[in-house]
C-alpha cells in the first residue's frame, strides 16, 4: 500500500484560517468589554491614541490603525453621551428616568 502524505499547511495560512474561525469569538468578547467601558476610560484611551499619533514615532500603517481605533472609540463615546442626554431629557418631575 502506498502511503499518502499530508500536505503541510504553511504557517501563515494556518494562522489566517485560525483568525477567521476565532474572529466571532473575539468580536463578542470585545463587544462585551466595550459595553463595560466607562466614558472616562474611553477618554483616557483616546488621549493615549492622540499622544501616540502626535509623537511622530509611529509608522504609516500603525498611524492608520491608531486613527481607525480612535475613531471607533470616539463613536462609542458619542453613543454613550447620547444615551445619557436622552435619559436627562426624559427625566420626570418625580426623578424617574425612562428608556426610549
Amino acid at each position: 500500500m502506498a502511503e499518502t502524505k499530508k500536505k503541510a499547511v504553511p504557517k501563515e495560512k494556518f494562522q489566517e484560517e485560525w483568525k477567521q474561525e476565532a474572529g466571532p469569538i473575539k468580536e463578542e468578547k470585545e463587544a462585551e468589554q466595550e459595553a463595560e467601558e466607562t466614558l472616562e476610560q474611553l477618554f483616557e484611551k483616546l488621549d493615549d491614541v492622540t499622544n501616540k499619533l502626535e509623537s511622530g514615532e509611529t509608522s504609516l500603517e500603525e498611524s492608520f490603525r491608531l486613527y481607525q481605533s480612535g475613531m471607533e472609540m470616539l463613536k462609542r463615546c458619542s453613543d454613550k453621551i447620547d444615551k445619557v442626554e436622552k435619559q436627562v431629557l426624559i427625566l420626570e418631575e418625580n426623578g424617574e428616568t425612562h428608556e426610549f
